[in-house]
């Protein structure tokens, strides 16, 4: 596996409590990184010797201002692209976002992604994420905007390439979604669901790094925490095949998982992510080394 791309999710904590995050982010949601862990994983990054790019995202990362402006400044001094995912919250105003931004846009931050949909409330003219949005452009920052669309307009398979990050288009429901918006919506079989759809788990370009240590492939699914070892060990030791989870999905996806545990599931699930996701929450206590955090699964740390 040649990493190109770090995602650092710097806190869980978020403004929002959106139906469609992976990551259970809320308020009320603790694992924030400081300073010296995002300059740790940047290290660590930088021993690998394939990175090119660090994504920053949450939760919010806007919440914790001076230790992502810092990190971008230490992705940007070792030669990377550096990216901002954000909700765009602390955009009051056109003034008070080009403050905001300026900063970064001087640190050499190289793009940002802004959250802009109905789960955000983002649908006047003058809204943050709208404005937040011009802020960016009027600074000549590259800026994207990520929609995701309702639940029930949402079309299994309809958007992203398979290992890329999703940007747009339909739910994945994994995280809050499996919880809260599959309810009333068409469903398959699960023995229908033998594939993962949107990550290359076999050979990943990207892996998320959370502030607890926990190295995903996808959100929940760990490969190793940096707290008990070092990325450099991390990656060039991780073999998709003997790894209990992703072992079964590449063998068959999601189905090949229930069978390969056993574990009472329902019958139906709306895609494939419902049904991963579902059968995870269920392995989790049992495989916490490569099933967590709790914060990925909607339990905030006590």
């Amino acid at each position: 596996m040649a990493l190109r791309e770090l995602h650092l999710l710097m806190t869980y904590q978020c403004t929002f409590e959106c139906g469609h995050c992976f990551v259970w982010g809320s308020p009320f949601q603790t694992g924030t990184m400081t300073l010296n862990q995002a300059r740790g994983l940047l290290d660590q990054g930088e021993k690998l010797g394939t990175i090119q790019g660090i994504a920053f995202e949450g939760g919010e990362a806007f919440l914790y201002y001076a230790t992502l402006l810092e990190s971008v400044r230490e992705a940007k001094a070792r030669g990377w692209r550096a990216e901002i995912v954000t909700n765009g919250y602390w955009a009051s105003s056109l003034e008070d976002a080009t403050a905001a931004l300026r900063p970064m846009v001087e640190a050499g931050l190289d793009a940002i992604y802004v959250s802009d949909d109905a789960y955000h409330g983002s649908v006047a003219e003058n809204s943050p994420p709208a404005l937040a949005v011009r802020a960016a452009r009027e600074l000549g920052l590259q800026t994207n905007t990520i929609a995701i669309a309702s639940a029930d307009e949402s079309a299994p398979g309809s958007s992203g390439e398979r290992g890329q990050p999703i940007t747009g288009g339909a739910v994945k429901f994994r995280g809050r979604a499996a919880a809260q918006l599959a309810e009333g919506l068409a469903r398959r079989p699960w023995r229908e669901l033998v594939t993962c759809p949107y990550e290359d788990l076999a050979d990943p370009s990207r892996v998320h790094i959370d502030a607890l240590g926990y190295v995903h492939l996808c959100q929940g699914i760990a490969i190793g925490n940096t707290q008990a070892g070092r990325l450099i060990d991390i990656i060039p030791s991780y073999d998709p095949k003997a790894h209990p989870i992703v072992g079964p999905l590449l063998e068959g996806g999601p189905a090949a998982l229930a069978r390969a545990f056993d574990v009472p599931h329902e019958e139906a699930y709306v895609d494939e992510c419902h049904l991963c996701y579902d059968l995870r929450d269920r392995l989790r206590r049992q495989h916490s080394q490569w099933l967590g955090p709790d914060q990925m699964y909607g339990v905030p740390e006590e």
